[in-house]
């Protein structure tokens, strides 16, 4: 791994201890590696992939099967090794956690007819478990000999969590089966805060298709989330990979503080009753739980300071901060929010041409994120995922970019403040025909230090921690009111007005546009999101 985003180790529990406990075993991130074969493709070698074992496992300690990444990025992964640890609970049967595999199959391999494609030969085995067992990698070898039984586990699958094919690593075909060969990476199939299951690091070979269950599994978390970090070490977390946050030099719409927002004249309404109630600075007097039923929303001031609060205020501007367990505990997600009063509105692009969208996009209250993950193994900053409007994307730590040892950037689109890991034109639609709606993202001296500015709004694992959730967060309504609109009539008239060869694009980007977008919806805050509790969507 690389050295440099490393964490400065501040003792307690069991985060950043190199072993984490899950129940009935304990496990070790391994991410040194020893190449076994590369498909590298005649065509493009930088769109093979190669294949590793574990070089360094630690005595007593097992590997569960081998690694797999592409040839085009760095070497830049992990699979975990376990091994059995005592336990004090009695235990169902006597049948051991670990278990050596009975033989192998040999699933795919690469000299069925596309040894041309390739250079040398792959071939792919999966271990045949005991029964009550599961296996939880294949292994590969260069020859046709099978691997050695000793030198992988299957796991008793109490103990195992379903998985998922993730990113997909290699296609292929094979010529004796008459089926398409995929390789992908895998993770749990139930992420997020409630999730157990631990990613191993492994991939999936096989000829899989969406209806069908993978014959491997995952780890299950079945003890407490000891690794997670403490207090203190949340703040150092926070202080050491803390991003800066970069607004667009042409921004108008920036962040501020909720409780600048809310003194600064913001108006609780009610269904039914046209006349505003002002809301304190701390939210008391917003109503807290129930659901979005519509019954209250938060509105702009109605006096002469509403174009002012909708620009924000950039000195008074936090950071709001849920920490939360990611990947049965071996991982902490730091999801931090940004507040702006206003989302401005969208910009079209055809071509050469950049059309305004007039009040499409614009909406009072806009609530962003971007998610830190940190391996909690190390401490490392292991990778940010950047939230982009109805979706985002996993960004590995060697890819970020850096403003100060291990701070990263993230720059906030203009208007729409989605965010990115570098400056640039953002398609939001057809890339490769240059038609969609823009973000722009680029450096300024409009920026906000989250290592600094800051605020800890939740992190529900940790039990009597002496911070308190605000009671801003405890409403669940919508930050911004309902306003319906006759958009898609100038939309058409938009379309109308272009070349006809970009018609048929730029319609079918407008057919995709959410139709809150043909009116102004507020959203709801951070609570309601389905990333609070959930996985991101990346």
């Amino acid at each position: 791994m690389v050295s440099s985003f490393a964490f400065p180790l501040i003792s307690g529990q069991g985060f950043a201890s190199g072993r984490i406990n899950l129940g009935k075993i304990e496990v070790i991130k391994i991410s040194r590696f020893e190449l076994i074969w590369s498909s590298n493709l005649l065509q493009d070698k930088n769109i093979g992939v190669s294949f590793y074992k574990p070089v360094g496992v630690p005595h007593g300690f097992y590997s569960l099967g081998h690694y797999c990444q592409r040839n085009n990025k760095p070497l830049w992964g992990f699979v975990l090794v376990v091994r059995e640890v005592d336990c004090f609970e009695p235990e169902v049967d006597n049948s051991p956690p670990l278990l050596k595999p009975l033989d192998y199959t040999l699933v795919w391999s690469s000299d069925d007819g596309s040894e041309e494609k390739y250079g040398g030969c792959g071939f792919f085995w999966l271990p045949q478990p005991p029964e009550g067992y599961k296996p939880l990698g294949f292994l590969v070898t260069n020859n046709p000999d099978k691997p050695d039984l000793d030198e992988v586990r299957c796991v008793r699958a109490d103990l195992t969590d379903e998985c998922e094919p993730y990113r997909p690593l290699l296609e292929t075909f094979s010529k004796f089966l008459n089926l398409p060969v995929r390789v992908s990476s895998t993770r749990p199939s139930h992420r997020g805060v409630l999730g157990r299951g631990v990613s191993v690091g492994t991939f999936f070979c096989g000829y899989w298709t969406s209806e069908e269950e993978l014959n491997i599994a995952c780890l299950k978390n079945l003890d407490k989330l000891h690794a997670m970090p403490n207090l203190e070490q949340i703040h150092a977390l926070i202080k050491h990979y803390g991003p800066t946050v970069f607004f667009h030099p042409s921004e108008v719409y920036l962040p501020s503080s909720v409780p600048w927002f809310l003194k600064n004249g913001a108006l609780m309404y009610k269904a039914g009753d046209s006349s505003g109630e002002p809301i304190d600075a701390e939210g008391t007097n917003l109503p807290s739980g129930g659901t979005n039923d519509g019954a209250f929303w938060i509105d702009l001031p109605s006096d002469d300071r509403r174009n002012t609060v909708k620009q924000g205020n950039l000195e008074s501007a936090k950071l709001y901060v849920h920490v939360k367990p990611a990947l049965g505990g071996t991982f902490t997600d730091v999801a931090v929010w940004v507040f702006c009063p206003f989302n401005g509105p969208g910009t079209l692009k055809v071509g050469a041409l950049n059309i305004s969208l007039g009040k499409i996009g614009q909406h009072v209250g806009d609530w962003e994120h971007f998610t830190i993950r940190i391996c909690n193994f190390t401490g490392e900053l292991w990778s940010i995922y950047f939230s982009q409007h109805s979706g985002g994307e996993w960004v590995d730590a060697y890819d970020l970019e850096y403003i100060e040892g291990n701070k990263a950037i993230v720059y906030s689109s203009k208007n729409g403040h989605a965010s990115y890991p570098h400056p640039g034109c953002y398609i939001q639609g057809s890339t490769k025909l240059g038609i969609g709606i823009r973000n722009d993202a680029a450096c300024s001296n409009l920026f906000v230090d989250s290592s600094t500015r800051y605020e800890i709004i939740a992190a529900e694992y940790l039990d009597g921690s002496d911070f308190i959730e605000p009671y801003w967060l405890q409403f669940m309504r919508k930050w911004g009111p309902t306003i319906v609109y006759g958009s898609r009539i100038e939309l058409d008239k938009i379309i109308s007005h272009l070349p006809g060869g970009f018609r048929s694009s730029v319609e079918n980007i407008f057919d995709g546009i959410p139709l809150e977008l043909y009116g102004e919806e507020g959203p709801t805050g951070p609570k309601e999101k389905n990333n609070w509790v959930g996985d991101e969507r990346g």
